[in-house]
């Protein structure tokens, strides 16, 4: 075999199995978040981006934080994961996909996370949205 295709292999396996933990992340439905975050127990986070928010709303008592800031210098998020600690943090994006690779990060690194599935899925459950708060372009 190979050393180039050894490493085409290798790096096919990663791919694979990164997206196996992705698909294997907790999971909760938007009902049941909605209930863990009004008792204290749990933050919600979305985790789409600003022009996303500004489309189409987010869900009520929900945090923005982009996937783009937790994929890069995380300048929103290391603040957010240093005093979310103690609680568990449940996280949806428009279909799921993205929430689930956050929600395996987070697990990866000790956190408690649960992935609520999309904005879709809150919707159709009922439950309630609010405007985005985003702060003024330049």
């Amino acid at each position: 075999m190979t050393l180039l295709r050894l490493i085409f292999l290798s790096g096919l396996a990663t791919v694979l199995n990164l997206s196996a933990d992705a698909a294997e992340t907790s999971k909760i439905t938007p009902k049941d978040a909605d209930q863990l975050v009004a008792e204290g127990r749990a933050v919600l986070v979305d985790v789409r981006e600003p022009d996303e928010w500004a489309d189409t709303g987010v869900a009520a008592p929900a945090v923005l934080l982009s996937m783009s800031d937790f994929n890069g210098a995380q300048k929103d998020w290391r603040p957010f994961l240093e005093k979310s600690r103690d609680k568990q943090i449940l996280v949806y994006c428009r279909s799921g996909r993205r929430s689930g690779l956050v929600v395996a990060a987070l697990a990866a690194k000790g956190f408690r996370a649960a992935n609520v599935g999309g904005l879709k899925d809150w919707i159709a459950a009922g439950l309630p949205l609010r405007k985005a708060d985003l702060p003024p372009g330049p």
